[in-house]
């Protein structure tokens, strides 16, 4: 049993702290801070245990060690904003407290996704007896074990790999994201990435497009190429890799919307001048979209995640496809949440259980790649995430 700090009290961190809450053989003590106390204050409120709150700016580093000297927690569960990232490891570090997080670090002027930054900490966690557990979300984090999972039990090499995020769900609403407006958008935006025979290939945003017919009869949804984070942290770890890639879902009304927003320049991440002051456009438009949060009781259907990975077993091709299909209704009904953050939420708090169980063990900074997926992946199956396999090619790309 141990104690936890969760940084963050967003969509994320609400799941977070409700599964944290429903596992206290392993969570003895949970606190959830935020820069805005009300927030962790209504959260705790409706939790079936008591928690305790506090208010934190995770930029400032001596607040945010003052605080974990406080309630000296055996791990932060880091799901702030991922400008804050590297704030949040300077302070573990001199505090002396594990870290985790879902999402790799960006630069707030410049959308990027780089693992760089962090695993340059690498030898400062390992030299203070620290583990640093990078992207335990789903995508990162579950896909890359799926991957690892797949490579353990049913292929001897793995060739090639294609993660498929499909949100199969609907909110009724005109324009809406899924998660934080500003780091939902800034990700959209970028430039495609993937990679292939020892080389990574840019492409123009969601410039490729691929239809997907998702299992168990959830539909047929358009794919676009993306990069993500864990294609870096993959490439890196699985060798023998040959190609990688990643497609997400998203609907024509949404990509109109995207398009008008990025034509008129609300996409921008550069400040501007505005009556006198300066502004963030993309940050503007944040405040005027719905709040992910508040999507919760509005949203319907399912979404389904997984990998489909390709390689040799006994000398012979073969394909394997592993996934999640989680339900938007279910999901608010179990912890108000819908599925995206749901999906996000449940394996943060099962990548911390992982490290305060000693399951997952190591000194330095690490991706969820580089351990045994079996405890992981039967931790999915006992706290909301159930998988399946499909041992045959589900997708043609």
């Amino acid at each position: 049993m141990s104690k936890v700090l969760i940084i963050g009290a967003g969509g994320v961190g609400s799941v977070v702290a409700r599964k944290c809450a429903q596992v206290p053989e392993v969570f003895k003590e949970i606190t959830l801070a935020s820069r805005t106390l009300s927030k962790c204050e209504a959260i705790a409120r409706e939790l079936p245990r008591p928690i305790r709150t506090a208010r934190v700016d995770a930029d400032n580093v001596p607040e945010t060690v003052a605080l974990m000297r406080a309630v000296r927690p055996g791990l932060v569960i880091n799901v702030a904003l991922p400008y804050q990232d590297l704030h949040i490891m300077d302070a573990c570090l001199e505090a002396g407290v594990h870290y985790l997080d879902t999402a790799n670090y960006e630069p707030p002027d410049e959308a990027k996704f780089e693992y760089k930054w962090q695993w340059a900490y690498h030898e400062r966690f390992a030299d203070a007896g620290l583990m640093a557990l990078l992207g335990s979300g789903f995508d990162p984090g579950v896909t890359s074990v799926f991957c690892t999972y797949i490579r353990k039990h049913y292929l001897d090499t793995v060739e090639t790999i294609d993660i498929i995020d499909c949100n199969a769900g609907n909110h009724g609403q005109p324009f809406a994201t899924n998660f934080n407006p500003e780091i939902n958008i800034r990700e959209v935006s970028a430039r495609g990435r993937y990679y292939r025979n020892g080389k990574w290939i840019e492409t123009e945003p969601l410039a490729r497009k691929r239809k997907f017919t998702m299992p168990e009869g959830l539909g047929t949804l358009n794919v676009y190429l993306m990069y993500h984070e864990e294609l870096e942290s993959l490439v890196r770890h699985m060798p023998g890799l040959r190609q990688a890639r990643f497609w997400m879902s998203f609907s024509d009304n949404y990509l109109t919307h995207l398009n008008v927003l990025k034509n008129v320049g609300m996409t921008r991440i550069d400040p501007v001048a505005f009556q006198g002051r300066q502004i963030v456009p993309l940050q503007f438009l944040k405040a005027l979209l719905p709040d992910p949060a508040s999507l919760g009781p509005l949203t319907k259907g399912k979404t389904c995640i997984g990998c489909q990975v390709t390689g040799m077993r006994d000398g012979k091709p073969k394909t394997v496809y592993i996934y999640n299909i989680c339900d938007h209704e279910a999901c608010y009904r179990e912890v108000r949440s819908q599925a995206v953050s749901y999906t996000t939420g449940v394996p943060a708090m099962i990548g911390a259980k992982m490290i305060l169980t000693g399951k997952w063990k190591g000194s330095g900074v690490f991706n969820m790649e580089q351990f045994d997926p079996d405890p992981f992946m039967d931790a999915l199956n006992r706290h909301g995430l159930p998988w399946r396999v499909i041992e045959e090619a589900v997708f043609k790309a």
